[in-house]
């Protein structure tokens, strides 16, 4: 039970990575290229696909959507990690929190479901490529977008409705740069029980369903591939799909391991290597991995430069 005399907490201390100012200042700086990059590498894949008519397939629709989920992802966390670094109070409301919290799940989630569906168009493409535009219709891709969306939303609406049933009063320091729930869960003044369940539960169902449409899809992959008698043949569909699985391997072994821990195995250190990796990491790494492995893109963006020079 609550006691009558005690406080409600109306903001939260984000600690981050460190207390030593000149350390915050070389992470400051760190994680500001990473940002660049990340908005830069994602904005580029965006305008190429738009911009080259080649590269308006199933596929490329799909990676457009990975690039602008990214942008959401690290924008949610980055900007204000940015400007925590610089602030001598590195406060945010409860509400603030909250909402940041929100929009971590969903982007999150809506990652994990875009990544499945470029699973699934490569199953297409590869086990049934005489049936590939009619399976992989513009109809068919719009509602795998929208879905992974609307799970996204579903996602984070359940667990923030359990969120802001949690009562805080003090202390208010999270140990971490941003509101994830699992750090926040620790600092309620309330019983966390049925918040928890609901949040592994949900992690679990949807990592798990997530999970199993990509392993699958590339089951059937490898079966296929496996029969193609050509070396040159196998080694170019390999090729092609080595990128995405490189991205569900980033993506899905840190973010199952931070959500499904118990919290008798948390470590303040862990839960930040993690974080970074699948939040700020990950979206980073994403259009450099499919950048330069896919020569489709590269060709792309050498006929948009070469375009560009001639202009000017």
């Amino acid at each position: 039970m609550k006691m009558k005399n005690q406080t409600t907490v109306t903001e939260f201390i984000l600690l981050g990575l460190s207390s030593d100012q000149q350390m915050q200042i070389f992470l400051f700086l760190v994680f500001l290229v990473i940002y660049l990059i990340t908005l830069g590498g994602n904005i580029v894949i965006m305008v190429v696909i738009r911009a080259d008519s080649h590269l308006h397939t199933p596929m490329y629709f799909f990676l457009f959507h990975l690039s602008f989920v990214d942008i959401c992802y690290s924008s949610v966390t980055v900007p204000n990690m940015l400007m925590n670094f610089l602030a001598e109070r590195k406060s945010i409301s409860v509400i603030g929190c909250i909402a940041q919290m929100f929009f971590i799940l969903l982007s999150a989630a809506a990652e994990a479901f875009i990544l499945s569906a470029m699973a699934y168009d490569r199953y297409a493409a590869i086990c049934y490529p005489l049936h590939y535009m009619e399976t992989m219709s513009t109809r068919i891709c719009v509602q795998l977008v929208n879905g992974a969306w609307a799970i996204g939303i579903f996602h984070a609406l359940l667990n923030t409705v359990f969120a802001l049933k949690l009562h805080f009063c003090g202390p208010n320091q999270i140990s971490h740069f941003s509101c994830e729930l699992p750090p926040l869960l620790r600092l309620s003044c309330t019983e966390t029980f049925i918040t928890e369940v609901v949040l592994h539960t949900s992690v679990l169902t949807f990592a798990l369903i997530s999970f199993l449409l990509t392993l699958i899809s590339y089951i059937h992959i490898i079966s296929t591939v496996l029969g193609i008698r050509s070396a040159e043949g196998r080694r170019k569909v390999f090729s092609t799909c080595s990128s995405h699985l490189i991205v569900v391997g980033l993506l899905y072994l840190t973010a199952f391991l931070q959500y499904t821990k118990p919290s008798s195995v948390s470590s303040v250190v862990l839960d930040e290597i993690f974080s970074i990796q699948y939040s700020i990491l990950t979206p980073m790494l994403n259009p450099i991995i499919y950048s330069l492995k896919n020569k489709e893109v590269k060709t792309a963006l050498r006929k948009m430069l070469g375009k560009l020079k001639f202009l000017n």
